[in-house]
């Protein structure tokens, strides 16, 4: 069973249910059901053509939920209109759909939440980690997009800025998570930017070029995690390096600044560096300023911590992390870092292992484990 297909054929299928009349929430349903149906029936009669299978399935799992509620008799004249099998359209509906699910029914935070859930296949524990709450708060939220939106019918798109917000989540959950929707997120970013002129489009597709060309040095061989630091820099690709710069300078060009372009600044310095010892790092200090302006982000101000531990030195670093929340996602490892730099190798040791416990995925515990093993080895000798 070919999950990735099923994966990629689930935006569109509910698009079609919507658009012949099905509110979201119920279409989301149904084609839930269709897909444990394809589990069960194609491993040993496949279709010859999946995304139709699943349309006329889908449908028919909808109208028979139609029926059953009282409350939706009106809806059993549709029955007729039941599509006959065959091959369906190849029209991508995916970036339709993500537009159509930030309704403006919906708070931004509950459209983000409802549209990674439905849409971008993310657990409800990814985009709890994404948001910094905890998985249950997260799960009532999802709950109360669906009760809000059932029934709406969904002809009124939402904005722009939610829609760029669900973009920036699916690939950072695909460019350091479970699930690979990276490439994905790229794809319909190129499709957003082809149809609208806005230079936050334009930041968030170079910030995910930029990133997105360091991928095949962030992994060894052993799927261990590679710090930028470490990075071998010939693999980094230059093609995307280049486009991301140049669509990053013609946006910039328009004097609007965003909290995208200003994340795509950050990563075109590294990028621009030869080597590590090379980076910008005073520039870099000066574009998280504008972010944490722009965004006001405890996130962002723990990365500039970082960078500011790299431009003033580790003690400047520490004082900046010093203010911050340390229940942070990720401020014990910076901690751990910084104390390593200053040179406070039993502190920084002891640290890393505590970022390991708390690591939320194998990669990242296994290599934050291993830097400790590697302090306290050298505090052995």
């Amino acid at each position: 069973m070919d999950e990735a297909l099923l994966r990629s054929l689930t935006p569109g299928v509910i698009a079609v249910l919507v658009r012949r009349g099905a509110d979201f929430a119920a279409a989301e349903d149904a084609v839930q059901d269709a897909l444990v149906e394809a589990v069960r029936v194609w491993p040993a009669d496949p279709p010859g053509d999946p995304k139709g299978w699943l349309v006329t399935v889908a449908w028919r799992r909808f109208l028979d939920a139609a029926r059953a509620d009282t409350s939706r008799r009106r809806r059993e004249d549709r029955a007729d209109e039941e599509p006959p099998p065959g091959p369906a359209p190849t029209v991508d509906d995916t970036l339709q759909l993500y537009f159509l699910c930030a309704h403006p029914s919906l708070t931004p935070a509950s459209a983000v939440a409802l549209t990674l859930r439905a849409v971008g296949g993310l657990t409800t524990r990814q985009i709890a980690a994404a948001y910094l709450v905890p998985e249950a708060t997260m799960a009532q939220r999802i709950s109360r997009a669906k009760r809000t939106v059932r029934g709406v019918r969904f002809d009124r798109p939402g904005d722009v800025a939610t829609v760029l917000r669900v973009l920036y989540l699916v690939f950072n959950e695909g460019y350091s998570g479970d699930v690979d929707l990276a490439a994905e997120a790229i794809r319909l970013t190129r499709q957003l930017a082809a149809r609208i002129d806005h230079p936050e489009v334009a930041g968030l597709l170079a910030l995910m070029l930029l990133h997105h060309a360091r991928r095949a040095a962030r992994t060894a061989p052993d799927g261990a995690l590679v710090p930028l630091a470490e990075q071998d820099r010939a693999r980094w690709d230059t093609a995307s390096i280049a486009e991301g710069v140049g669509v990053l300078q013609a946006a910039l060009a328009r004097d609007r600044l965003g909290e995208f372009q200003a994340q795509a600044a950050i990563a075109a310095l590294h990028a621009d560096a030869p080597t590590a010892g090379e980076t910008d790092w005073v520039q870099i200090v000066e574009w998280y300023d504008e972010l944490a302006r722009l965004t006001d982000s405890p996130v962002v101000r723990l990365n500039r911590a970082v960078a500011v531990g790299e431009a003033d030195g580790p003690r400047a670093g520490l004082a900046a992390l010093a203010a911050l929340d340390d229940s942070l996602p990720r401020y014990t490892a910076v901690a751990a870092y910084l104390h390593e730099r200053d040179g406070d190798l039993a502190t920084a040791a002891r640290l890393y292992a505590e970022a390991g416990r708390k690591a939320s995925n194998l990669a990242e515990r296994d290599h934050l484990v291993r830097r400790a093993a590697r302090l306290n080895a050298r505090r052995a000798r």
